[in-house]
């Protein structure tokens, strides 16, 4: 049985938060299309930046209630602050600030993020997706960045896109805003593995807790180095990595790991 937690937000939304043993479920609840409004946004920053203190939290999964995973930023709620003095210029900064800022702190966050989407992804949904470290999909699901259909070239969205997929696989779906099927979304990359929906749940929690068995210290390490050393070219990225190699064989988890394995028995990690 999973635990719901206590969270600031309403117990049905924006953003529903569960724990079942070592893996956190941030949940989108903001029916209909679990649009990413500004409190959306700022829910599910909250709920990250809680999960950096969880220690009984190894792995956080992002998942969704409803058909749709996300419909992306909320245009309605934006469309309404065009009366605005300015024509709602600061709300739309506001908006792309914060949630830029959301997506970052998947990327620097200490925690593995695994998207689980069932259902239709679009604009900023795609971008969650993308920016999470790992996706894993239904077959139902679909993926866009649909912007341009209403004029909007879909920027933010291109962010993490054209770190995740090939240049010219992103720039399709930012320039057609066409939606691509789930077995298309893999091919890309922007997705690992598409299951049956009926699984889907299933394995994403067999991931998440196989990733969760591992030490908290060493995939907090690994996941920093690896996002850092892709911003560097060659030689800087083989340095640094070589720092980091040296600074993880020294840690206590990579003694007792090596030790485990030598002497063939179950390691028993300190975090340290």
């Amino acid at each position: 049985m999973a635990e719901v937690l206590a969270f600031k937000a309403a117990p049905e939304g924006p953003v529903i938060v569960e724990r079942k043993g070592s893996v956190l479920r941030l949940i989108l609840a903001n029916p209909p299309a679990n649009a990413l409004s500004l409190a959306t946004i700022r829910a599910m920053q909250d709920a990250l930046d809680a999960a950096r203190a969880d220690k009984a939290a190894r792995v956080v999964v992002i998942a969704a209630s409803g058909k749709l995973f996300s419909g992306g930023h909320d245009l309605k709620e934006m469309t309404g602050h065009r009366g605005d003095p300015d024509g709602g210029e600061a709300f739309f900064r506001e908006t792309f600030d914060a949630c830029g800022a959301m997506m970052q702190s998947i990327v620097s966050h200490p925690k593995p993020v695994i998207a689980e989407v069932d259902g239709i992804a679009t604009a900023a949904g795609c971008q969650l997706v993308a920016t999470c470290d790992l996706a894993i999909c239904s077959d139902q699901s679909r993926f866009g960045v649909n912007g341009i259909d209403v004029g909007l070239f879909c920027t933010t969205p291109g962010v993490a896109l054209v770190r995740g997929l090939k240049p010219k696989h992103a720039m399709e779906m930012l320039l057609t805003g066409e939606m691509v099927d789930a077995a298309t979304a893999k091919e890309f990359g922007l997705v690992n593995r598409v299951v049956p929906r009926e699984y889907l749940s299933q394995v994403v929690s067999k991931y998440a807790e196989t990733i969760a068995s591992k030490s908290p210290s060493t995939l907090k390490l690994g996941k920093e180095a690896f996002y850092r050393q892709a911003e560097m070219g060659l030689a800087d990225a083989y340095a640094y990595a070589s720092r980091v190699m040296v600074e993880n064989m020294l840690a206590c988890d990579a003694k007792e790991g090596i030790d485990a394995f030598i002497g063939k028995r179950k390691p028993e990690w300190t975090d340290g």
